[in-house]
């Protein structure tokens, strides 16, 4: 069947998407065909287009259709699939492949969608919520009572860790760069918020916690991985998972292309955690590529049932979305790119 998705031929900047026409085959035995409504838009998939995600080019190469989550309707059914009907509503796991107007996925990588959620919410949920998840729960075991600093605390998975941290019955802290930031994160779980662009992130996070944190979320890089490991816990973790702050920003002369020597210096700034050290200071340091897990199905599908019921009950809410065309794939990384943005940025067909 017709079809259309996003191409990166090569790495480069924006223009490296390209909108193309495909045939999207039958789905197989144990797949269903996805009509996507919604597909979302992750800091990784800029991270593809510059050619720098590890798991993207060690598992797929280019070319390459980026994305890792989508929700639509289902309109064909593979012959070994009996929990899933044509019409049904669901959202999907997908590892690369979701910036498209269908798709195929495995059914056991696929879900129900919520009542309470469109399709936006619903697309803007996987990934980010299954990052917040893996870092809480499989990596930091997080317990209640626990005081828990999320940096990025507006972004997409910045707020869903808020909420799963709360849910938990932790004390999550948010770091915003932004005023505008503050009440989102508040809204979203947080029973303080940091305000970095206005305050001095460190000297607040003593205040609040004085004893240090027993976990810490962090995406940024060597800007702020040394002092997020100095103001833990005794018995405190450490959970890395980006490093933003290595890579370029759209507002700056890079226009989405990577500054090599940039990248070089950063990775010299990176710190190096001493296990010797470590023990003597009774912390832990961990890190994690949710894409690298995928094939954990077993663990994906325990995480996203959580989730889902969660939102369904209305313990955990859908996070805020900006939708674009599918066509504008380009502006809406471009726009992510910028750190300004709040929850998630979603495609639409």
């Amino acid at each position: 069947m017709n079809a259309q998705k996003i191409v990166i031929d090569k790495p480069g900047s924006y223009d490296a998407l390209s909108l193309t026409d495909f045939d999207c085959p039958p789905p197989s035995a144990d797949e269903v065909a996805i009509k996507v409504h919604a597909a979302g838009v992750n800091y990784a998939d800029c991270v593809i287009r510059m050619g720098l995600y590890k798991s993207a080019n060690e598992l797929h190469g280019f070319p390459i259709t980026p994305g890792f989550e989508v929700a639509g309707e289902i309109i064909a059914v593979g012959k070994n699939v009996d929990n899933f009907c044509i019409g049904d509503r669901v959202l999907g796991v997908t590892l690369f492949g979701g910036y498209c107007s269908q798709i195929n996925l495995i059914a056991s990588q696929v879900f129900p969608i919520p009542e309470n959620l469109n399709y936006a919410e619903a697309a803007g949920t996987p990934t980010v919520y299954l990052t917040a998840w893996f870092a809480l729960h499989y990596l930091a075991n997080i317990k209640a009572d626990e005081k828990v600093l999320v940096h990025s605390g507006a972004g997409g998975v910045g707020l869903a860790a808020l909420q799963l941290a709360k849910q938990a019955g932790a004390h999550p802290v948010a770091v915003v760069g932004a005023e505008h930031k503050i009440q989102t994160a508040k809204q979203y779980g947080a029973y303080a918020v940091i305000d970095k662009s206005n305050e001095d992130l460190w000297k607040s996070a003593e205040s609040i916690a004085t004893e240090g944190f027993q976990a810490i979320l962090d995406p940024n890089g060597y800007s702020t991985l040394q002092a997020s490991y100095e103001h833990l816990a005794p018995l405190g973790r450490l959970v890395i998972y980006g490093f933003h702050s290595m890579l370029p920003k759209s507002s700056t002369y890079s226009k989405g292309r990577p500054n090599y020597l940039k990248l070089a210096r950063d990775w010299l700034r990176t710190p190096r955690f001493n296990p010797l050290e470590m023990t003597a200071d009774n912390k832990s340091v961990m890190a994690f590529n949710l894409s690298f897990v995928s094939s954990r199905v077993e663990l994906m599908q325990t995480a996203m049932t959580e989730i889902l019921n969660g939102l369904k009950h209305g313990q955990l809410k859908p996070l805020p979305v900006q939708t674009y065309p599918l066509k504008e794939a380009a502006v809406a990384q471009q726009n992510l790119e910028t750190a300004r943005t709040i929850g998630k940025l979603i495609l639409t067909n």
